[in-house]
Formats: structure tokens, C-alpha cells, sequence
């Protein structure tokens, strides 16, 4: 059983969806809202496994909706707009419901939402859609087990290279981001968080002490985590000096 929330500012949208919904018991809908804003808040509320998506809505774009959610479930868009089918797919919706469409097309949907086995695909979801802005994210969604969660950048005390992924290090978890540390300082706000060694960047906000150690330095974070300065990222360190 999947748990559905239809979002469409159009009542005649959302009815649509609720009689072709009729064919498939396995879907269940919690609920529905018209607006962007009361989608942000239902969708959180509910944690759905599905959203039917509408695009252009009062309050926010069905795109800025995403953005704004703790979890991000599987989604289906339903849009009379075709000029954002490319982004949909690049946020690897499930599929894109071009008004009007027909019973036969909107079954296609729902066969493609079974078939899609791969949960964490929305992970790039989250990084094109929080990461393309020009301005530096304060929220970041994150995976947390088979979930992406909300994570605020000022939780972040630590990132710490994982592979091709990154470990972000918070006082109360640790999370995983599908960005390597590379990607990540650059997406970052440079003048938050600086990179001290090839595997390691630092929230200067959570800074507790610098220490200094031979020819380097040690960072202690507020959370007790001691951080070595590497020689090659000292003048990121001595330009914050006065």
C-alpha cells in the first residue's frame, strides 16, 4: 500500500485523479490541498509515498514545493504546462501527466510508479533542485537510512570525505550526502564552512579552539571533534588570522 496527497489548485484536477485512483486500492490518498504553501504542510504532516504534483500554483511552483519538504516521497507531475517536462525528468520524477490526459495514460503512471525500484534516485532530486540556486542553501535534504531529511547548513559542524560521498557530521547524527567533498565546497557558503585538508571542511561558527601542532594547527569543534589543519589548506586558515 502506497499513501498518496494530490496537490492541484484546480478542483477539477483533483477529482480527476481521485476516479482514476478508484482503480487502485493499493493507493491510498490522505489527503489533498490547492495551493503551494498548504502542500508544504500537509505533505510533511502525512509523509505520503506519493504525490500527484500539480506545476503553477498560488504560493509556490509545484518545484518549490520539493524544496520545502522533510521527506521526499516519489512524484507524479500533473501539469497543463509541457515546458517543464525536461526538469521533471531531471529531477527523475516519476512521470509527467500532460492535461488533458486520458485514463490509459495516467494507468501508464501509475505502472511506471510500481516499476520504479530505485528509492534514493530522488536523492539528485534534492541536490539539482536545493543546489541550482545562485544563492548558498540553509537547508539541505540529506539521506538519513532509506529517507531524505531536512538538515539546516548550521547544524552542520563538520564534513568529512566518505568515499565519492560526503559525511556531514551533526551534534545529534551523522548523514550522508551524495555530493563528494569537492562538489560540496563549492556549493557551500564560502564564508561558512572552508576546507582544511583534502578529506575535511569546517563550519567556522561550531569552531571551539585552534591549537597549534608542529608546522600546523589542530581545530577542536565546539562538539569535542579535533580536525587536522593539512599544510596544503593552511593559507584558508592564516587569511581568517588578524
Amino acid at each position: 500500500m502506497k499513501k498518496v496527497i494530490i496537490v492541484d489548485d484546480e478542483i477539477a484536477g483533483r477529482h480527476l485523479i481521485k476516479e482514476y485512483l478508484e482503480d487502485y486500492p493499493n493507493l491510498v490518498i490522505l489527503g489533498e490541498a490547492n495551493n503551494g504553501v498548504d502542500a508544504v504542510k500537509i505533505i510533511n504532516e502525512f509523509r505520503p509515498d506519493l504525490v500527484f504534483l500539480d506545476i503553477q500554483m498560488p504560493g509556490m511552483t509545484g518545484f518549490d514545493v520539493l524544496t520545502h519538504l522533510e521527506e521526499l516521497p516519489q512524484i507524479i507531475f500533473s501539469t497543463a504546462y509541457d515546458q517543464y517536462a525536461l526538469k521533471a525528468f531531471d529531477v527523475h520524477a516519476v512521470d509527467y501527466l500532460l492535461k488533458p490526459y486520458t485514463k490509459e495514460r495516467f494507468k501508464v503512471a501509475v505502472e511506471r510508479l510500481f516499476m520504479n525500484k530505485e528509492k534514493n534516485k530522488a536523492a539528485t532530486l534534492t541536490n539539482s533542485l536545493l543546489m541550482e540556486s545562485s544563492n548558498y542553501p540553509s537547508k539541505i535534504l540529506v539521506q538519513s537510512q532509506n529517507k531524505l531529511i531536512t538538515v539546516s547548513i548550521e547544524e552542520v559542524i563538520r564534513i568529512e570525505a566518505f568515499g565519492d560521498y560526503s559525511k556531514l557530521v551533526t551534534n545529534d547524527k551523522n548523514y550522508l550526502s551524495n555530493y563528494g567533498i569537492s562538489v560540496l565546497e563549492d556549493k557551500l557558503n564560502p564564508a561558512i564552512f572552508i576546507r582544511v585538508h583534502r578529506s575535511s571542511m569546517i563550519n567556522l561558527n561550531k569552531v571551539k579552539e585552534l591549537n597549534k601542532y608542529t608546522k600546523s594547527y589542530d581545530i577542536t569543534m565546539q562538539n569535542g571533534d579535533v580536525v587536522r589543519v593539512s599544510r596544503g589548506y593552511m593559507d584558508n586558515i592564516k587569511k581568517l588570522m588578524y
